[in-house]
């Protein structure tokens, strides 16, 4: 009997998908996990992604259920679609784990993040800098003869445009929170 030389996936004919259904491609997840509020659980859920060389663009914490003694972390990560699974796995093994959801996945969600910009100038860029404020709905938190601090609040994209307009303007220091994201509807 002869071999067949197909290769595999080939044949549009086969019985079976024997082609590849994973992707390669990174995609950007916003990931929740509810955990107990106790030492060493941020240190543990943190070295889970350097212990495996994974990134994390932003991450928020806060104690969520002061009774209960519950906190939420939010990650924001990249990695392809098995990257992910992985992460949300090895994620729930964690023991103080209660929950952790993929906000991307899910459904819906809403994301904003808090950013403070400290604009250094005088003459014209200062009202342009001003202006530029109101368009973008930033407060200005403190002002001095030769600098503002503004606060603006929305989703990490308007905070990137807003720097990247203040920075001909003397964008001196930015400090940012980090995404707080939750799932829209009930």
């Amino acid at each position: 009997m002869s071999a067949l030389h197909i290769k595999k996936g080939a044949s549009k004919h086969s019985a079976y998908n024997l082609r590849p259904t994973f992707s390669d491609i990174d995609e950007r997840h916003t990931l929740a996990a509810l955990v107990e509020n106790e030492p060493g659980v941020l240190a543990r859920v943190i070295g889970l992604f350097a212990g495996r060389g994974y990134n994390i663009e932003s991450l928020t914490v806060a104690e969520v259920d002061h009774t209960g003694h519950l906190s939420r972390i939010t990650i924001v990560t990249t990695g392809t679609p098995q990257v992910i699974e992985q992460i949300k796995a090895q994620l729930g093994r964690i023991v103080p784990v209660h929950e952790v959801h993929d906000l991307t996945v899910e459904g819906a969600s809403v994301e904003r993040e808090l950013a403070m910009l400290k604009v250094v100038g005088d003459g014209d860029k200062r009202v342009e800098a001003l202006r530029l404020a109101d368009i973008f709905r930033a407060n200005v938190v403190d002002s001095t003869l030769g600098s503002f601090v503004f606060e603006i609040t929305g989703a990490p994209d308007k905070i990137d445009a807003f720097a990247e307009l203040m920075r001909p303007l003397g964008l001196a220091e930015i400090a940012r929170t980090g995404v707080a994201a939750l799932l829209r509807g009930e």
